[in-house]
């Protein structure tokens, strides 16, 4: 049963040896108290019905697998975005072990994060001694300019201040008076991944421009502020950079993590890399406006910014699709004065010209979708400008405000009228609507996954193929690169989508003689 140092093999095909098949068939007969395969098989159909979907839809006490992740996940996020910023999360070493790991797996990187492993006496007596004991270490052992702290639910429970407790931390001589530590309360059990983002970058800016707003002017430094929220595709830091450079727009990217998610392997462990400057931030309320490109989940950062700041934010989309770009460039060329560049007017172009050219093979292809709520939203848009069906949209954490701002734009579309949104769903609430609503493809993250292969199970021709977009991709590599703003970004989601149904297309259509008819190859 052991591995073989000359030919070392993965699980699969490892654990189709006939040594390991007999090894877990004798593992379930004596130790899993299996149910009959007949029993197994009469709940899984009867969990493909629409009977079953209606039941599943008045579910009420249990969530399965929410489509979200947690308040602090995002805010260890937001901090790596900034120059030498260490984030620290007040709570478990499990939760911190846990979001480095997703990050990790996402990523392919190590993702520097310190927690200060509060345990059973401190979730009884209050964790200050472990921000004590951990702000000191960290400080000593990574030598990081700045320290983000955010919480996990464990502090949140027993109401640990954080104020309170950094300043205790300084005036007892943890760490010197002057040195900064942000913080962001970003309990576990509210919100979600992009709330505790945009909690944590308020607490930032909070931090380095509240107190410090006598000579600031609107307008001053002529720049523009680009907000970007949980970004995990590299490519949209990449390109918010090269479009306003390219356009010539002064500007600061507040929060960028491109660097230090991206190092590359030269021999040199890079533990901070790039980010945005501190100087940067503490400017940013000298700037025309600040834009931010995931307005959704930036509700915190938008009141700061137009109360604080006195910065009149425009309302924008994200710059998704064809429209929605245009929209932003637009708003972009009349805040800065300067024109929209001839290099992406080409590039638009280019853009139309995929689209119309992709367009016989998406017509009518019926797509499902779940995600993040500006994501979503963006991505809907998009589908419905190449003349896609959109059946179901579903985002957990969105209110009801987005789903009301969702229908509308369906609305609008003869390819969105009869698409259903859903608010306050998880993935198995859209489980159920892939085996009733049969759509062409679905687009999520990898955890649809498990959704496309209980489809397949259920029969070849139920099959719903997942098209891997969004957060995480844990089973596909270095997706995270890739750019889905802007035109550029427009143009690797058409690429993916048109591939995708091609592909589908050339699996259904191999049978030697008989389906063999459709190919777009001439022999």
């Amino acid at each position: 049963m052991s591995q073989q140092v000359d030919k070392i093999e993965p699980s699969y095909p490892l654990f189709r040896n006939d040594e390991y098949k007999d090894n877990l068939a004798e593992k379930r007969a004596l130790y899993e108290e299996r149910f009959p395969q007949e029993q197994i098989d009469e709940v899984f159909e009867w969990t493909t019905t629409k009977e079953y979907q209606e039941l599943n839809f008045q579910r009420e006490a249990i969530t399965i697998n929410p489509a979200k992740a947690c308040q602090p996940l995002g805010a260890v996020l937001c901090a790596l975005g900034f120059e030498k910023t260490m984030p620290y999360v007040h709570g478990s070493q499990g939760c911190v072990a846990y979001f480095r790991t997703y990050f990790n797996r996402h990523f392919k990187e190590p993702v520097s994060c310190v927690s200060d492993s509060m345990t059973e006496d401190a979730a009884v007596f209050g964790g200050q001694k472990n921000i004590f004991a951990g702000l000191e270490n960290a400080k000593a052992l990574y030598q990081p300019d700045v320290i983000a702290v955010s919480t996990t639910c464990m502090a949140e429970v027993i109401g640990d201040d954080l104020n309170a407790f950094i300043n205790n931390a300084k005036n007892e001589g943890h760490i010197p008076k002057e040195y900064p530590v942000p913080f962001a309360h970003t309990p576990s059990f509210v919100g979600s991944h992009v709330t505790g983002w945009d909690n944590m970058f308020e607490g930032i800016i909070r931090y380095y421009t509240l107190n410090y707003m006598e000579d600031k002017e609107v307008g001053s430094n002529g720049k523009i502020n680009f907000v970007p929220g949980f970004e995990t595709y590299l490519g949209n830091y990449r390109v918010i950079h090269r479009m306003m450079k390219e356009m010539g727009v002064g500007y600061s990217l507040l929060s960028d993590p491109t660097e230090v998610l991206d190092t590359p392997a030269d021999g040199t462990f890079r533990m901070y890399s790039g980010g945005t400057s501190y100087d940067e931030v503490k400017d940013a309320p000298n700037a025309i406006t600040t834009v931010l490109l995931q307005p959704w989940q930036l509700e915190k950062t938008k009141k700061f910014v137009e109360t604080t700041w006195k910065q009149d934010v425009p309302k924008l989309n994200i710059p998704m699709g064809l429209e929605w770009t245009d929209a932003f460039l637009m708003k972009i060329s009349e805040l800065s004065g300067k024109p929209i560049a001839e290099s992406l007017e080409k590039e638009r172009g280019r853009l139309v010209d995929m689209m119309t050219d992709s367009h016989a093979w998406l017509h009518d292809k019926k797509f499902a979708l779940y995600g993040d709520a500006d994501f979503v939203l963006g991505m809907t848009k998009f589908l419905l400008e190449l003349g896609a069906e959109v059946t179901d949209v579903l985002v957990n954490h969105a209110n009801k405000r987005w789903k009301k701002a969702c229908e509308a734009m369906l609305a609008e579309s003869p390819y969105g009228k009869n698409t259903t949104v859903h608010i306050g769903r998880d993935l198995w609430h859209f489980r159920s609507l892939m085996f009733t609503n049969k759509p062409d493809f679905m687009i999520g993250n990898s955890y649809g996954k498990f959704i496309q292969r209980d489809t397949y199970y259920k029969g070849e021709e139920f099959e719903v193929p997942l098209i891997r977009i969004g957060f995480p991709i844990f089973d596909r590599h270095h997706l995270h690169r890739m750019t889905t703003l802007g035109y550029e970004g427009s143009m690797y989601i058409l690429t993916t989508l048109v591939n995708c149904v091609l592909e589908q297309l050339d699996k259904e259509t191999k049978g030697m003689g008989t389906t063999d008819y459709n190919y777009d190859l001439i022999r």
